[in-house]
């Protein structure tokens, strides 16, 4: 069984996962995991907050395909084809949970099916960080089907920040995968009859929570150990998380009187 951290919740994030792969495979990064989930070799789920979540069927169908590379330099395609159609005594590990839609790790339930489209999961929080703003101004109204009025109220409340740096002087900014994230869920709270300027008290609390993470976090980034960025990455995921679990746990108990008991 894989070790769990100290909130004692049964997965992983993705810096725990790296931690756990690199005895083994000392070259794995937290980009190459990345590189796999695009590549639809693993799924893992998400957080309520965006992060991925990674339980043992996916840290060993991981093990799988890192070794099938190491072992058999096998190409991602063929590595993808063994883990969807195994070979005759070929044991290979679990699907990925989009093959598992009731996901059951207690007793057995009647699972619902919605099939009403979804909206995109935002990003995990991590994935664009030192990554370059790739999104114009009509690329983002267009991905997210937000207004341009709204856009630009996003903007001058600083839910929204595109990046300028280097461009000519007068030209629109870009926009990187935070941005557009922001802006499909700003078109959420639209299409529900919000306002956009409702959606400052949102910045205020993160700017807060942020703060706070802060100080227990700079600390240890500021150590002169080869292992405080793994362990402030750790950190952060766990701090990120705990505090989106906090938040839905408070709000859904907040506006109890409002659901229906049945």
């Amino acid at each position: 069984m894989t070790s769990r951290p100290a909130s004692e919740r049964p997965y992983l994030s993705i810096g725990e996962v790296l931690g756990l792969l690199l005895e083994e495979f000392p070259d794995i990064t937290i980009s190459k995991i990345r590189f796999l989930e695009s590549q639809g070799l693993i799924v893992p789920e998400r957080t309520s907050s965006g992060y991925r979540k990674f339980y043992d069927e996916e840290v060993e169908r991981l093990k799988f395909i890192l070794r099938e590379q190491r072992e058999n330099f096998l190409p991602l395609r063929v590595i993808k084809d063994r883990l969807d159609t195994p070979s005759e005594g070929l044991e290979r590990p679990t699907e990925p949970p989009s093959a598992h839609p009731s996901r059951n790790r207690g007793p057995r339930r009647e699972v619902i099916v919605d099939r009403q489209p979804k909206r995109p999961a935002p990003p995990d929080p991590s994935d664009s960080l030192g990554r370059l703003p790739t999104y114009n101004r009509a690329e983002i109204l267009d991905l997210s089907g937000l207004g341009a009025d709204d856009l630009d109220q996003l903007e001058s409340y600083g839910l929204i920040a595109p990046k300028t740096d280097g461009r000519p002087v007068g030209s629109t900014g870009l926009y990187d995968e935070h941005d557009l994230a922001v802006a499909e869920v700003a078109r959420g709270f639209v299409e529900a009859g919000f306002d956009v300027r409702h959606l400052k008290a949102w910045k205020t609390a993160a700017e807060r929570e942020a703060g706070l993470f802060e100080q227990r976090v700079l600390p240890v980034v500021r150590r002169r150990s080869p292992d405080a960025k793994a362990e402030a990455d750790r950190l952060l995921d766990d701090l990120t998380d705990l505090g989106g679990r906090l938040r839905a746990i408070l709000v859904t108990r907040a506006l109890g009187t409002l659901r229906d008991p049945r």
